[in-house]
């Protein structure tokens, strides 16, 4: 079989096809890789990732800085000294991407002397990796003390009331004294908005406190008798209009009563008839015992009646 296939291949010039075929593949898989080290290593290019930058340090001295990102060819960028930067020289990485930070509780006094806590929340971003690197040994902790400080000198004696008011024009009065010198550092402030203000004295926490559930326990109370008295004052209005309706009814009543009898008494069936109904109902609604004596029946009957 495999005589076969070398006389088909052999006959039509495809001897060395599997050859060619393994030392392509192990061209393009271990010897592409080992080639692309090797030009790194000899400073021939260099892959920046995104928001980030390469800070390139020969003899003590930044020769270069590639902060887009992409494939660079060093000798372009760094001239000779691209091939000797790997070897004698440093790169440092350094990252551009926006970070944030909060600073909890900075100390500031209103101008009516009340200890306060304001809480800082900020956004910043490497804007000189060179200088970030080598102009101060902790940027990072040197623009929170800025904040800090920052804070303390532009909102300290201000009025307790703006203070617990007006935190947007607080937030652009810190970030406009912290920019010009965050700047020095390679470091870029973004945004700066104030979160929190507090007061800081427990003693005096608990006294607003205090103030304040009296104050809403006063005005709940208010509400309540304004409620009763606005209430009362309905009521007695209501009684009142209800007494004067109702004596303008019993005033009325014997008037509207006379001239019904009067109409009633113009007819005497009608007036009979509905006075002996009146009688009737008077007898039965009294629950008196009645003795009905037939018309005729003597003296004796109504003697026995009477003693009953």
């Amino acid at each position: 079989m495999i005589q076969l296939f070398t006389g088909l291949f052999g006959s039509f010039g495809l001897a060395a096809f599997f050859p060619t075929l393994i030392f392509t593949f192990l061209f393009l898989t271990v010897g592409w890789a080992i080639l692309k080290a090797l030009f790194r290593i000899l400073g021939l290019y260099a892959i920046v990732p995104e928001r980030r930058a390469f800070v390139y340090v020969l003899f003590g001295k930044v020769i270069g800085v590639i902060d887009q990102p992409g494939l660079h060819l060093l000798p372009t960028k760094l001239g000779v000294n691209a091939f000797l930067v790997n070897w004698l020289g440093s790169v440092r990485q350094v990252d551009l991407r926006l970070d944030q930070q909060y600073l909890r509780n900075s100390p500031v006094n209103s101008e009516e002397g009340a200890p306060m806590g304001i809480g800082i929340w900020y956004e910043m971003f490497v804007s000189e990796p060179s200088s970030f690197l080598f102009k101060n040994a902790d940027p990072r902790g040197s623009l929170a003390a800025n904040v800090s400080n920052a804070s303390v000198r532009t909102l300290s004696n201000m009025p307790l009331a703006n203070m617990l008011e007006e935190r947007h024009r607080m937030s652009q009065l810190v970030r406009n004294e912290v920019t010009a010198h965050s700047a020095d550092w390679g470091y870029k402030l973004g945004s700066v908005y104030v979160r929190k203000v507090q007061f800081r004295d427990e003693v005096m926490k608990k006294g607003i406190e205090n103030k304040v559930v009296n104050r809403l326990r006063q005005v709940t109370a208010a509400i309540r008798q304004t409620g009763t008295n606005q209430v009362n004052v309905i009521t007695s209005t209501a009684d009142r209009q209800a007494s004067i309706e109702f004596g303008k009814a019993a005033a009325i009543r014997p008037q509207i009563v006379g001239a019904t009898l009067q109409k009633i008494s113009e007819d005497p069936a009608v007036a009979r008839t509905l006075f002996e109904a009146l009688e009737t109902q008077r007898l039965i609604e009294s629950k008196a015992g009645i003795t009905l004596i037939p018309a005729g029946a003597g003296i004796l009957p109504q003697l026995l009646a009477s003693n009953k």
